[in-house]
């Protein structure tokens, strides 16, 4: 307990100060300036009315009897610590200018401001609670010009007086750069906040709690290497033994849905190992290769993918490889659905083919594991953005990348085309507009508002009618929503009027085909009745058009369907217009547009 001089009666403003820089000790970021602490009654530094004043030797002088809060002390010391960490009073040797009022308001300003978003005790009634935007130089100019507001003339930490002094360095070492000693100082500090908040150490100013060789690898990526930071920032390891036994779990998996990466700690490797098994769960959500799969077999995708991004973590020497994982470089430079075509002729042998999960298993996971799920409120955008951000900064940083993975994450930047915008250009493709033809024999509609001036008539010949149509092949089974229904038909009525088809052949389908025969483009999304309501065999349907004399040879089919239907056989242009979440029984050959 702090006494008062010549007795032993308390001295509570020495007790509040003292508690006030406790607080600050408490503060990794401001405890790590090696500052000299005075508060004596001959000082010729102390400020008269205020409770502290920093000189650029690094001395903070506070006043010795004034009665403060201990979060005002705390407070008012942060103030003066972080004009040395901004650099406002820099150590120099020499006579010193000293700082104007306009420019001593802007530094404390600048140094309040930061103390709102990094706050340290509590500052004065009196102050502002909040402060012009700007650095001090541009405040300074405007201030010098308009002069200081009264609300910031007073907002220092000395009451009214300068709280910087610009004093000669008189040590014999060399003079202190406090800035750089305060910058190094904060990194360390969001570094620790960090592990904090990913349980890798209790305290701020505790010790550092045993990293595994998993953990250690994560942090890499989070600090040396940014293509793919971002991602390993949003990302949560779960290494359960019990967890990866259950689900058959052999090195790892991962859940790009729960933004979770599933580990076998019972594994042993080296932290350059664990690099490489991260990065390549890490390229596996970022990539989306779940999504991409469609209709294809999952396992034989997922061991596509791993051989093209093994082979891209090999290039770019990412780690160690473990042994036993798929690798071929024969197969550099192609994309996984390239890969998958080559495979697929030889599923026996690939069956016997390991992931990262294990024999027959694919390591990218449909739904998350039951452990604690994770939600994020968009997860393509995540993804997107942090592979597209670490990509940035990798190629100023780090250097060339495989071109496959270049061209894959430059894909990913660009934001998917609506579905309905992608029909409106497969309309315009293969439902052209009639172009209509001009002739005087047939006059103009203005002809009459000009009968001096002869004007050719437009008009599309009787011939062209049959070419510019289409074909719709409507699956009515009871598996249909009558919302996507709804939704399907009404864009191609739509899309339709637009392109002045008069009329398109409309066949339903489910057990049996119906033909509706042509209906206006008006009518198709109004007043079609969809008939029947069985199962789903749509083959029929197409054949119905194919032997129809009065539908061309050359007009495209849209099919509407859930998938769940059987194996079709389409011989001419076609496209497919499916809810979200369906998958055809069948590699499809043309374009498929998933009802958004």
């Amino acid at each position: 307990m702090s006494r008062r001089r010549g007795g032993d009666r308390p001295d509570p403003a020495g007790e509040a100060y003292l508690r006030g820089r406790e607080i600050i000790r408490g503060n990794p970021a401001l405890a790590a300036l090696n500052v000299t602490y005075c508060r004596s009654e001959d000082c010729d530094h102390r400020p008269e009315h205020g409770l502290a004043r920093v000189t650029s030797d690094g001395t903070v002088h506070a006043h010795p009897t004034r009665r403060a809060d201990p979060a005002e002390w705390a407070w008012a010391l942060a103030h003066c610590l972080l004009h040395l960490g901004f650099g406002h009073a820099p150590a120099a040797t020499g006579p010193r200018a000293q700082p104007d009022r306009a420019e001593l308001a802007a530094r404390c300003a600048v140094v309040n401001r930061f103390l709102l978003s990094f706050p340290v005790g509590r500052a004065p009634d009196h102050h502002p609670a909040d402060y012009p935007g700007g650095d001090e130089d541009q405040l300074t100019d405007r201030w010098r010009r308009d002069g200081v507001p009264p609300s910031y003339a007073d907002c220092g930490a000395a009451r009214g007086e300068a709280d910087i002094e610009l004093v000669p360095w008189h040590r014999w070492s060399r003079p202190e750069d406090w800035q750089l000693a305060f910058a190094h100082a904060l990194t360390r500090t969001v570094s620790a906040s960090m592990d904090v908040a990913g349980g890798r150490r209790e305290t701020l100013d505790g010790e550092r709690v045993r990293l595994q060789p998993w953990d250690r690898a994560l942090n890499w990526f989070i600090s040396s290497y940014p293509l793919l930071g971002g991602i390993a920032a949003g990302l949560t390891l779960v290494a359960d033994a019990e967890l990866a036994h259950a689900q058959g779990i052999s090195i790892a998996a991962v859940s790009p849905a729960a933004g979770e990466i599933y580990l076998n700690p019972l594994r042993r490797f080296t932290d350059e190992e664990w690099r490489f098994v991260l990065a390549h769960e890490m390229l596996h959500a970022a990539l989306r290769h779940g999504e991409r799969c469609g209709a294809r077999d999952p396992y034989l995708f997922n061991v596509a993918a791993d051989y093209v991004v093994n082979g891209w973590l090999l290039e770019m020497d990412v780690g160690d490889m473990p042994e036993g994982l798929l690798h071929d470089p024969a197969l550099a430079g192609l994309s996984a659905e390239e890969v998958y075509d080559r495979l697929v002729t030889d599923r026996r042998r690939l069956r016997r083919l390991a992931t990262l999960r294990g024999k027959g298993l694919g390591d990218v996971l449909g739904e998350p594991l039951p452990h604690a799920p994770r939600d994020y409120v968009d997860l393509d955008e995540f993804y997107r953005r942090g592979l597209q951000q670490g990509f940035d900064l990798h190629r100023r940083e780090r250097g060339l990348l495989p071109a496959g993975l270049v061209e894959e994450i430059r894909a990913l930047s660009q934001p998917p085309v609506p579905w309905d915008a992608r029909l409106a250009r497969w309309f315009d493709e293969y439902v052209p507009r009639p172009e209509p033809l001009r002739s005087y024999a047939r006059p103009s509609r203005r002809q009459a508002a000009t009968p001096d001036i002869p004007r050719a008539g437009r008009y599309f010949p009787p011939e062209s009618v049959p070419r510019h149509t289409f074909g719709v092949l409507l699956d009515t089974s009871g598996s249909m929503s009558r919302t996507l229904l709804g939704k399907a038909l009404g864009a191609i009525a739509s899309y339709a009027t637009a392109r002045d088809v008069p009329a398109a052949r409309v066949v339903f389908c489910d057990a049996a085909p119906h033909d509706a025969g042509y209906l206006p483009a008006t009518e198709i999304a109004g007043r079609v009745r969809v008939r029947g309501r069985g199962g789903t065999v749509l083959q029929p349907g197409l054949d119905l058009l194919d032997r129809a004399g009065d539908f061309p040879r050359t007009a495209p089919v849209l099919i509407i369907t859930d998938g769940a239907c059987d194996v079709l056989r389409v011989r001419r242009e076609h496209a497919y217009l499916t809810p979200p979440d369906a998958h055809l029984p069948f590699t499809p050959r043309g374009p498929v547009f998933r009802l958004g």
